[in-house]
């Protein structure tokens, strides 16, 4: 596999397009066609799928894993070589591309930002994703680490437990009031707030409270923005204890269902490559969820 098809590959989906690629490579639409026919041809696999943004099929992903690995290590190895100002200069900055759910980037996972801006030679990239659905971005080769809750290994990399992200489901005092029944709540009844439709933890909570249909549901994918509405009042909703602030104690949100909580799992898992860009944000990741429950 030529260096110049695997470089046509992480352009095309890093840049969505193959003209896109084609600017970034400084090279014809056509000669970025060319190489990925090549690549495919040598592979007998189709590696593409021809939308916008283009995507790989599983096939590509293998050999985008492969890709940015090596760019990684080659990288590496020049900064290794290089010395002074101006060879810093000539290895240019490494891509992290990490996976974080919303709710970790609002909390915790900002320290790892911290850590990476006093580096000066990558430029992150994060991918946005809820911590159940990371893991197509790993074995797609999308990103080289992610913080996910599922602890079985993707092929080709290792995990690690980081700790437990808590949720408690909270409401506005005045809402909370309003939706009481007898002692506790109408649960089947009360508006909720929900993140997006791969949310479940507030359905958690009804279906321990054995609600099995759906109350008025307000969609805030946000995670600042779903805070603020469930501090609005819009509904009640499932947010991380570590976003809550002092809300509790100064009375802008009361707890529901007295010791109801949801305990989420949280795992780091990277590629299984001898690299220092991945052991780096490893030793950053895990520093900054010593903050999590244990």
């Amino acid at each position: 596999m030529r260096p110049e098809q695997l470089a046509a590959l992480v352009a095309i989906v890093d840049e969505g397009t193959f003209e896109a690629a084609a600017r970034r490579l400084s090279v014809t639409p056509s000669a970025i066609s060319q190489r990925i026919r090549a690549l495919e041809a040598q592979v007998g696999q189709v590696l593409l799928v021809r939308t916008t943004p283009s995507r790989t099929t599983d096939a590509g992903g293998v050999l985008l894993r492969l890709a940015r690995q090596q760019q990684m290590l080659e990288h590496e190895a020049l900064t290794e070589l290089s010395t002074g100002e101006a060879g810093e200069a000539g290895a240019g900055t490494m891509d992290l591309a990490v996976a974080v759910n919303a709710d970790s980037l609002a909390t915790w996972f900002a320290q790892v930002l911290n850590t990476c801006a006093s580096w000066g030679d990558v430029t992150v990239r994060l991918h946005v994703e809820d911590e159940g659905h990371s893991a197509t971005l790993l074995r797609t080769g999308e990103v080289l680490g992610a913080v996910t809750s599922d602890p079985v290994a993707v092929q080709g990399c290792s995990v690690e437990r980081l700790g437990t992200m808590r949720y408690l489901p909270v409401a506005t005092p005045d809402l909370a009031r309003r939706w009481a029944k007898g002692r506790g709540t109408d649960w089947a009844r009360m508006p909720v707030v929900r993140f997006n439709t791969k949310d479940d933890l507030q359905h958690q909570v009804l279906a321990a409270h054995e609600v099995t249909g759906t109350p008025p549901t307000h969609v805030v994918p946000s995670s600042h923005g779903f805070l603020a509405a469930v501090r609005a009042g819009l509904g009640w909703g499932a947010v991380p204890a570590a976003q809550l602030g002092d809300d509790l104690e100064a009375g802008r949100l009361t707890r529901l269902g007295g010791g109801d909580r949801v305990d989420v799992p949280l795992y780091w898992q990277c590629w299984r490559l001898r690299s220092r860009s991945v052991e780096r944000i490893t030793e950053a990741v895990r520093a900054a969820a010593a903050s999590l429950h244990r």
